[in-house]
């Protein structure tokens, strides 16, 4: 959270088409925090995009494409990563993908466990917490900054609705 995935990302589709190739992205149906189907990076850029959602199957209709970006990648099924996984070992096409790997009470995404389990990479954009420390997990917050520490596990919200923290922080 608050580490520049959607800003890399929109960075990694403008490079790829500034040298005259096409790249296809794609973000989660559910999150809706500036409509649906925009990335949109904290620093302003944002983009239309493709969403996909639990009946999205990345083996169909996947044009010949340069490149596939996907945003909010926690939210991937295990049988979407899958999917991904295999477009990029048997058809060549480079997969990126950007997410959180836990969630509020430090449990991995169904999809980022997958994500980490499968990917031939795997590079850390890294944030800090208040207290300075390199931030690896999030805290859910109300609407007065108190941690919430039970709840479901998918709730859209941004910096009004989580922290970054390290772990010391998190289990503080």
């Amino acid at each position: 959270m608050n580490a520049g995935k959607s800003t890399a990302l929109l960075q990694v589709a403008h490079n790829y088409e500034e040298q005259g190739q096409q790249v296809r992205l794609y973000t989660a149906a559910i999150d809706s925090r500036y409509g649906v189907g925009r990335v949109t990076s904290r620093l302003g850029p944002q983009r239309v995009v493709d969403i996909f959602d639990a009946d999205t199957n990345f083996l169909v209709d996947i044009p010949q494409v340069a490149c596939l970006l996907v945003d909010e990648a926690q939210f991937l099924s295990t049988q979407q990563v899958q999917q991904l996984h295999q477009l990029a070992q048997v058809k060549g096409v480079p997969v990126i993908c950007y997410g959180l790997r836990t969630d509020f009470k430090g449990e991995p995404f169904p999809g980022s466990a997958y994500l980490l389990a499968l990917a031939d990479d795997i590079e850390e954009l890294k944030n800090i917490c208040t207290c300075g420390k390199k931030a690896t997990m999030n805290i859910r917050v109300d609407e007065q900054g108190r941690r919430i520490k039970e709840g479901e596990q998918i709730s859209i919200g941004g910096n009004e609705s989580y922290r970054q923290a390290c772990g010391r922080c998190f289990y503080s």
